[in-house]
This record gives C-alpha cells, structure tokens and sequence, in this order.
C-alpha cells in the first residue's frame, strides 16, 4: 500500500519559526534600548576625594558628616550656597565635619531640552576625577553663573570654560565629550532625590522645611 501523504506544512512552519525569532529579537533590542536609557554609564576612577560607589565628593575628616545633594539648575541650591558654602568648608578644613558634595540632575526639563542638570553634574564629576583640589572653585563658578530656568544653560564650551578659569585643563576634554553625564544623570535615582538642596547629617536626611538646619548649623557654626 502507498505511503500515506503529508500533509505537514513546512512552509508556514518556518514562517512561524522565522517570526517567533524576529519577536525576540526585537524584545532583546527593546531590553537593550531600555538598558542604555537608563543606564549610569562609565562612573569616574576614585581618588582621595570621590568615591564613585556612593557619588561623594568629600573634603575633610570630621567624625560628623554632612551630605549636600544638589543640582547646578537649582536657583534654592545656589541659595544654600551662597549662605552656608563657606562655613561648610571652613568646617571641613577645620577638621570638624567631613563634608560630601552630591551632584544630581532632576531639573533637566528646564533647561529646553539641552539636559543642563545631567552636563553639569556630568562635568563636576569630571573636574572631581581629574581636577578633585579644584571641584569647590568649579562649583561655585557654576553657581556664579547659573543659568536661568527655562532657558537653553549652558553650552559644554561654556562650561568647560569656567573649568579652564579655575584651572582644571585636564577636565576639559571629559565635559566637551559629556562622558559622564549618564552618571551624573544616575545619582538622583540611586540616592532616591526628588528634590534639591537635600541635606544628610550623620545619614540622617533633614527636613528642611520643619527647621531641621538646625542640626546642620550647630555642627559648623
């Protein structure tokens, strides 16, 4: 008797197979689209002054710690600054506190879509990698110069500008290539900021609004 005929369908078979494997590659691309989005990027290399596993720029020894989150678009942040930036420095010196600097981004919707926030603290970290004795003089040209909300900020030429005023060369070409703007961009989301100045001592994140300063000012005062 003759072999029955197949009636197996190869061809719509491998068409199956043929999209089975373009849907998982698509969602492979997607995961890894996903990835890059949200990715830190490169971190910086640690030196006496960073620390790319916390983020903190840190100066002095105190037993004390005070931690300041905060975000160069920030108009409060530069308020801060200008107030309490060099009592907390004196501070440090001083040996009375250690004193840790935490650039973040939540502001970048105010910069029309140049992403300021994530490009200065992007630069900062490059000015602490290389450059990390003259992270406070950048800093505070930063805040001299802050630009306001919902303008386009600053240019990477501008800023590293003001990193080539204070004497930071070697930062230079870091802030052009925005190398670490991804970190930079990171540490709002690792440190759970939502909003700028934020303030820790001792790790304990004060309540600005309740008049928790206070604790801070007794340290340097």
């Amino acid at each position: 008797m003759a072999a029955a005929k197949s009636n197996t369908n190869w061809f719509a078979i491998g068409v199956s197979i043929a999209v089975v494997v373009v849907l998982v590659a698509i969602g492979g691309l997607v995961v890894f689209l996903n990835n890059q989005a949200t990715s830190p990027g490169a971190a910086p290399s640690a030196n006496d002054t960073f620390d790319p596993e916390t983020g903190a720029i840190s100066f002095g020894d105190g037993e004390d710690t005070v931690a300041v989150f905060l975000d160069f678009q920030c108009p409060i942040c530069k308020s801060f600054e200008d107030q309490y930036g060099e009592q907390l420095e004196a501070a440090a010196a001083d040996g009375r506190i250690t004193l840790e600097y935490h650039p973040i981004a939540i502001l970048d919707r105010f910069s029309q879509g140049t992403d300021f926030s994530s490009r200065s603290a992007g630069a900062a970290f490059c000015v602490a990698e290389s450059n990390p004795d003259l992270y406070l003089d950048f800093a505070k040209t930063l805040f001299e110069n802050q630009p306001a909300e919902n303008s386009s900020g600053l240019t990477n030429d501008q800023i590293a500008g003001f990193a080539t005023q204070v004497g930071a060369d070697d930062a230079v070409s870091c802030i052009t290539d925005e190398t670490y703007r991804k970190f930079g961009a990171a540490q709002a989301k690792a440190h759970e900021i939502a909003g700028t100045p934020t303030i820790e001592v001792n790790g304990e994140r004060l309540d600005l609004q309740a008049g928790d300063i206070s604790k801070m000012e007794q340290l340097i005062g």
